[in-house]
């Protein structure tokens, strides 16, 4: 079978079996498995496809698997993340915190950044290799995310894997800069969330009964780890623009930036003193 007809099989099968976003999926499968980029797919219809590996690769996505866990990458800001079971999938509107964090990290010298929640580390590492002169500690409890976080942070020696609790203060030289995406979903709207979704760690999704637990405990435990005039960014959810000015109580100058979809997303804040 060729590319074109594996695609088109693809995105059959999948429409027939109400899995959104059929074409788009077909052709990220069909060109992984081709080891091609998407761009490529038109200089390469003609080229042999076995199947049978085709055929698995349908059935995971259909079934509900994430097409991010399925190929076992994903694109996030300049690279390519290893993502898979047990690791939170990077998505776009993490790449304009992304966008303010290097900018930020960008304007100081021999700057330390922690990135906390780190999971696969598209956060940490993207500034990591952005900002070669900044020295970024990437903190992940997870024996899961840490398979990931280990593999994407190889050979990015200023990228340093720290695997610990932020629940427990981390012995870390003091930082000028904190970003995190912690998990910030109500713990009784997990349930609801979309069936990939679901696929997704608990660990990493759940921030409490009013999801802002996670937010707590990075202003109470690292306040004090910031140098002074440093600089907070955090990921919210689309709902947390007001609550998250009241947990913030050792940090003032606290902006609030929508992302791409409009929704408020991005916190940036300054260490009160």
């Amino acid at each position: 079978m060729t590319l074109k007809e594996a695609y088109n099989y693809g995105v059959y099968f999948l429409s027939s079996n109400g899995v959104d976003e059929a074409e788009f999926k077909s052709l990220c499968l069909v060109c992984h498995l081709d080891g091609i980029k998407n761009s490529e797919y038109p200089q390469h219809i003609n080229d042999d496809v076995i199947m049978k590996r085709f055929a698995d690769l349908l059935w995971r996505v259909k079934s509900g698997e994430p097409l991010q866990y399925v190929i076992g990458k994903w694109d996030f800001f300049d690279s390519e993340f290893y993502v898979g079971k047990g690791v939170l999938i990077p998505r776009p509107e993490t790449e304009e915190l992304v966008e303010k964090v290097i900018e930020e990290v960008k304007s100081k010298d021999n700057c330390i950044v922690y990135d906390l929640c780190s999971g696969s580390g598209c956060i940490g590492i993207s500034v990591a290799k952005a900002c070669p002169n900044a020295t970024v500690y990437l903190v992940e409890k997870s024996a899961d995310a840490m398979f990931y976080l280990l593999k994407n942070a190889q050979d990015i020696d200023n990228a340093k894997v720290i695997c610990a609790d932020i629940k427990d203060k981390c012995d870390l030289p003091n930082a000028d800069i904190i970003v995190s995406n912690p998990p910030y979903i109500k713990t009784d709207e997990l349930e609801n969330l979309q069936s990939e979704v679901q696929y997704e760690p608990k660990m990493a999704l759940d921030g409490g009964k009013d999801g802002l637990d996670f937010y707590r405990i990075i202003n109470d435990n690292y306040a004090c780890k910031l140098n002074g005039g440093g600089t907070l960014f955090l990921e919210i959810g689309n709902d947390q623009g007001d609550s998250i000015k009241s947990v913030l109580t050792n940090f003032d100058k606290i902006n609030v930036y929508k992302d791409i979809y409009g929704n408020d997303r991005i916190v940036k804040a300054k260490l009160k003193g």
